[in-house]
């Protein structure tokens, strides 16, 4: 059995692959003790493959956590071409190893052209042709970072909570309408450049998605744990 591992900015989600019904569960970065009893209470796991975007901290106490049960994560580097994804970055080890593992989630999924975005800590927008190449893609603060980085930087404007609206008429629903559009429009700017594709989809997940989803006007499906997919795809093929 294989522990899938996908450490965040933010929340530690993994999966235990190779069962008929994967486990799937999600911790905050201090609460290990939860990963910790996934390996206490499955002593069928002989592999774990990770993405690592938390830092060495993070990193190095999921390590020490499987050195007891005698296993090495295997943390993934971005490469130039894997499962299906040629990595057109200038330097494709400087992809973010999430990025790159949710790239090929989303290509064993969709085989035409795609629009890989997913709504976290940050939001990235990635872009996917029809043959697998990974053609570049952006990095933006997430909703929750953008409403942060506004009104800790502006005296007049606190952080409360709003609601979205067409025409805002308080400054909360102003700041969180404003922030929610800024993510749908960096998408469907992102989109045009694959919206005459055959089949051209926006593959949405993340914690953050649901908020804007529905500004879209493009094609969208939503997708949960995509980087959870690609590293069961990388597990196959490795």
């Amino acid at each position: 059995m294989t522990l899938l591992i996908d450490a965040g900015n933010t929340r530690i989600k993994w999966r235990l692959s190779g069962t008929t019904n994967p486990v799937e569960g999600a911790c905050e970065h201090d609460q290990l003790d939860a990963l910790d009893a996934v390996l206490a209470t499955t002593p069928d796991i002989h592999r774990i493959i990770g993405a690592n975007v938390a830092g060495p901290l993070v990193g190095g106490r999921i390590g020490a956590l499987a050195a007891k049960r005698g296993i090495t994560p295997e943390w993934i580097t971005p490469g130039a071409r894997h499962c299906g994804v040629r990595n057109l970055y200038h330097r494709p080890a400087q992809l973010g190893a999430d990025r790159w593992a949710a790239l090929i989630g989303a290509r064993s999924q969709h085989l035409h052209a795609c629009l890989v975005v997913m709504a976290g800590t940050a939001t990235t927008i990635d872009l996917l042709d029809a043959s697998g190449d990974f053609l570049g893609g952006l990095i933006l603060p997430g909703v929750e970072l953008m409403q942060r980085a506004l009104t800790s930087n502006t005296a007049q404007l606190p952080l409360l909570a709003g609601q979205y609206s067409v025409t805002p008429r308080s400054t909360a629903d102003a700041i969180l309408s404003g922030c929610l559009h800024a993510q749908a429009g960096a998408v469907e700017r992102m989109f045009r450049q694959i919206e005459s594709a055959d089949g051209a989809c926006c593959l949405l997940g993340g914690g953050a998605a649901d908020a804007f989803a529905n500004l879209l006007p493009v094609p969208v499906q939503r997708v949960d744990n995509l980087v959870l997919d690609g590293l069961a795809r990388i597990a196959r093929e490795a």
